[in-house]
């Protein structure tokens, strides 16, 4: 169950050391030699002793917490795992789909865009539009609506019961449209499409889930989404989550619970 972690962990070198780090309230961020990385800030979990003072210490070393049963411990991991995997360069190398700075014309019809940055705008940053044709098409290919579940409450994710067979695997249960999360051993077996937040990671559901849906198409979503191909080779087919291109602005919006605007770029990765 450990391996997604290990092999993650283990794509660190050793020579990156962590600058800073902050764990914000609704969100952390760790800096390093190589960029920054953020995550959710997930409370609860176990209650172990501090982890002491990561300044200066090796970023493969933060990363470790990722496998720690305190969520906050945890949270400090998987931002360090993003400050590694979220590096842009990494993203180009991968061929990531990034979100175009707000200075370019990304509002503009496609005539206005040139051939380079038609071919990195992303259909929508957000996994859920980026696939919607595909779940929309499921009807038409197979005479019923496509099985989605997506694991964690979303913002308006309530907008695709319009086309398909919904449901909402959800911690706190507070909307028509969410189940408790642990009829995920019951609704993801059957799913057509699964979307999990990067926060599975964190809280160390993610490989079962992984396991229990392997008959369906799986993207993970968010801030804390880790963009490794560890994630393709365990079944993921889409990894949409955030990249920081501001460090100091990103450190300062978890330390101070603002928005995080321009300090971040969103990014699609499609095997």
């Amino acid at each position: 169950m450990w391996s997604i972690y290990d092999e993650l962990i283990s794509g660190i070198p050793d020579s990156v050391r962590v600058q800073d780090y902050v764990v914000g309230t609704n969100w952390s961020c760790v800096t390093a030699d190589c960029g920054a990385g953020v995550s959710y800030t997930l409370t609860g979990g176990k209650k172990t002793k501090s982890a002491g003072d990561l300044r200066g210490a090796p970023l493969k070393e933060a990363a470790k917490l990722a496998k720690s049963w305190d969520f906050r411990q945890a949270t400090i991991g998987v931002a360090a795992l993003n400050a590694w995997y979220g590096r842009p360069e990494h993203l180009d190398e991968m061929g990531a789909k990034l979100e175009e700075p707000k200075a370019t014309p990304l509002s503009s019809s496609s005539e206005e865009l040139t051939e380079e940055q038609r071919s990195r705008r992303p259909r929508d940053v957000e996994a859920f539009a980026f696939w919607k044709p595909e779940v929309e098409g499921f009807q038409l290919a197979n005479g019923r609506p496509a099985r989605v579940v997506v694991v964690g409450h979303f913002p308006h994710v309530e907008t695709m019961m319009e086309y398909c067979d919904l449901t909402v695997l959800e911690r706190n249960c507070k909307n028509v449209v969410d189940t408790p999360d642990p009829a995920c051993e019951y609704v993801l077996p059957d799913a057509d499409f699964a979307f999990m937040t990067g926060v599975t990671l964190i809280n160390k559901t993610m490989p079962r889930l992984l396991q229990i849906a392997k008959g369906a198409r799986v993207a993970v979503v968010g801030p804390s989404a880790v963009a490794s191909p560890v994630l393709f080779a365990n079944g993921v087919e889409l990894i949409a989550g955030r990249c920081v291109v501001d460090p100091d602005q990103a450190m300062f919006c978890c330390a101070a619970g603002e928005p995080f605007k321009s300090s971040l770029r969103s990014f699609v990765l499609e095997i």
